[in-house]
């Protein structure tokens, strides 16, 4: 099974390109281009304390160099793992080495690294990258086996367990381990070649100080534009990106992800629609940095260098500093360091007295490295109208903050609790998270339309195993009098290919938003540049298409029927819609009737399985059939209980998707 590691620190990983999973009788004509075969010469390298290490002074039959970065995602993954292989081999039989050849890595860095991931091999500073020259490595991390003739054996990954973008349970394949296995016991390699996947290798190269696109001038006013919002101190990007120092160490690997449009994160197609937070970076732009990096990033003058851009001081971005913070629970929570984690809920109650009008809210992570989302819903004391479990804000890759327009606030009742849905993506060693969400409130007088969000949600589904495109979709025409959609954010898991949008309006249909490559790190809420006006006689439709074949790079297991469920291996289908109406205008025409036939249901339910008669179904109660495939899916706060609110929504979601 796979689970996804936050998203932007995996994303800026990358693949090694022209470099292949091949096996022995393969592995000849690449020979050449891969560097096995050949003999590595002796060097001697400083550690970050000072101290040399000679590989002519190596007495060990098998030598394993691993080229590692201080920014990598994949490198701070793959630390333990790499410490483990040494524990595991001994020191008398493998010895392990750790080369940074990045310019822009410094020794207090490389301290600071071996510290946080406990290593005990050492990690050696290769200044000028002579070695990494010299063993043609390209990414980090990306490893060597050297057999007792120094000679390379193996060159590669470590394991299949981390890629772009995803991680695993537990690796598949050890094609490191099973390198050093064969070499030690004097037996062929049986993969010599395997594709290394993260970051290039920071070298120093010569700059053209004749080039027209320099860092000063051009590269500097991109980066503030596009890259620095996340990648400075104390945001989520893993690196920061505000000085020359910083950026043209990294200037391959921006090229590459900006040219993979990887970077900056957006995947709306721009055919459809406008959005106010669209985040494009223009082909001219594009352009700059790739003749930049080609050019050998020279940084021109420093006095064509922008003003630098000052950040708010505070940890909130909300309008104004929060009325109310509000944390998931008193002690951190403890993220173990690998499986899988069910998702965990925290009820807080912010003991309001009277009801509040929000404007502004924001979830600040407590631990970035194991958060996937975090998404606070408003439980208020009667779960009596047609929303129930409100949706607040969320955490999620791509965005952390409720932020609405003037006049325009959602409500949170006087005694309701938050809910805190807490999704943790173990990152390869223990972690604790402590999240909290900052309120802004409004004031009442100034609220002229209420916000709150609408699910369009389909969770009768099927998906066939290795099915490359399923579609699965549902509608909605019924809206509050008076309302306007302000914006869109689509979900689905690791099957999910794209997501389409869809407006029919007095018989025309348009296509509002495409996202023709949905990816499941970045979960974009697309907020339209002019919001849409909602009437009667509008249809709504939310079209996603899944891929549940072995293509699917990303794919837990493609011979699963995939079904609605909250882990990743499963899938949803929704959209959610973040609406807003006029004051005291918020139930659609017939709200009324429909609810009380939902109520209806719901009390039928109930009466027909609470067996004990304490007013809600728990687990036990159902029949097996309908434990495994609905009962989690109408348990909305996860506590193997279906009360009556719960089983009221689950109605009227129904009664929405016919």
């Amino acid at each position: 099974m796979m689970r996804f590691v936050v998203g932007l620190a995996v994303m800026m990983s990358a693949q090694i390109a022209g470099v292949s999973t091949l096996s022995a009788q393969e592995s000849t004509s690449a020979d050449a281009n891969a560097g096995l075969g050949k003999v590595i010469a002796p060097f001697v390298l400083p550690d970050f304390r000072g101290e040399k290490h000679d590989l002519s002074r190596l007495e060990q039959p098998v030598v394993v160099v691993v080229f590692l970065g201080v920014g990598c995602p994949l490198a701070q993954l793959y630390g333990p793992r790499l410490q483990s292989i040494a524990d595991e081999f001994g020191a008398d039989d493998v010895a392990v080495l750790g080369v940074n050849s990045n310019r822009q890595d410094a020794p207090s860095e490389i301290a600071a690294y071996v510290r946080k991931l406990e290593l005990r091999f050492p990690l050696l500073k290769d200044a000028g990258n002579r070695v990494a020259d010299q063993f043609g490595a390209i990414r980090t991390p990306e490893a060597f086996v050297l057999d007792r003739s120094r000679t390379i054996r193996y060159r590669g990954r470590i394991d299949d367990q981390y890629g772009v973008g995803y991680s695993r349970d537990h690796a598949e394949r050890h094609e490191l381990k099973d390198a050093v296995a064969a070499v030690l016991d004097g037996r062929p390699v049986k993969t010599p070649l395997a594709e290394a996947v993260g970051c290039h290798i920071g070298r120093i190269a010569a700059p053209d100080n004749d080039s027209e696109v320099t860092y000063s001038n051009q590269i500097s006013r991109i980066m503030q534009r596009h890259c620095v919002e996340c990648h400075r101190a104390g945001e989520i990007a893993p690196f920061e990106l505000t000085d020359y120092e910083q950026v043209v160490g990294w200037g391959q690997t921006i090229d590459e992800v900006i040219q993979d449009h990887r970077m900056p994160p957006w995947h709306a197609d721009p055919k459809f629609g406008k959005f106010r937070n669209a985040r494009r970076m223009t082909d001219a732009e594009k352009k700059l940095i790739s003749q930049w990096v080609e050019a050998g990033a020279p940084q021109g003058d420093p006095k064509q260098l922008p003003v630098p851009i000052v950040f708010p001081k505070s940890a909130w971005r909300t309008s104004k500093e929060p009325d109310l913070v509000v944390a998931m629970r008193e002690k951190p929570f403890r993220v173990p360091a690998d499986g899988t984690v069910e998702y965990q809920y925290f009820v807080v109650d912010p003991k309001l007295t009277e009801d509040k009008w929000i404007s502004s809210a924001e979830v600040i992570p407590g631990n970035r490295r194991v958060v996937h989302h975090a998404i606070v819903f408003i439980k208020p004391p009667k779960a009596d109208d047609l929303r129930g479990f409100g949706l607040l804000t969320a955490y999620v890759p791509g965005q952390s903050m409720l932020e609405l327009p003037k006049g325009t606030a959602r409500k949170l009742p006087a005694g309701s609790k938050l809910i805190f849905q807490m999704h943790y993506t173990p990152a390869g060693a223990a972690q604790d998270d402590l999240t909290r969400a900052g309120l802004v409130f409004a004031d009442p007088k100034t609220v002229k339309q209420e916000a709150f969000t609408m699910l369009m949600l389909n969770r009768d589904f099927e998906i066939p195993p290795h099915a490359e495109n399923h579609k699965v979709s549902t509608t909605l025409d019924e809206f509050p009098e008076g309302s306007r959609l302000l914006a869109v954010a689509p979900h689905m898991h690791v099957r999910g290919k794209s997501f389409r949008f869809v407006v029919q309006n007095l018989g025309r249909q348009e296509t509002a938003l495409f996202v023709p490559h949905y990816d499941f790190n970045w979960q974009h809420s697309y907020g339209f540049e002019k919001p849409l006006e909602l009437h009667a006689g509008m249809k709504l439709e939310c079209i996603g298409t899944f891929d549940n074949s072995a293509a699917n790079l990303v794919n837990p297991d493609p011979t699963m029927e995939v079904r609605w469920g909250d882990q990743t291996w499963e899938e949803m289908m929704l959209g959610y819609l973040e609406i807003a109406a006029p004051l005291k205008l918020t139930q659609p025409t017939g709200q009324k009737r429909r609810l009380a036939a939902a109520e209806e249901a719901a009390d039928d339910f109930i009466d027909r399985f609470d067996k004990d008669r304490d007013g809600v179904v728990a687990i036990r109660e159902t029949p097996s059939a309908f434990s495994t495939f609905a009962f989690r899916r109408i348990d909305a706060n996860g506590d193997k209980l279906i009360s009556r609110e719960e089983a009221i929504r689950e109605a009227m979601n129904r009664k929405r998707q016919r």
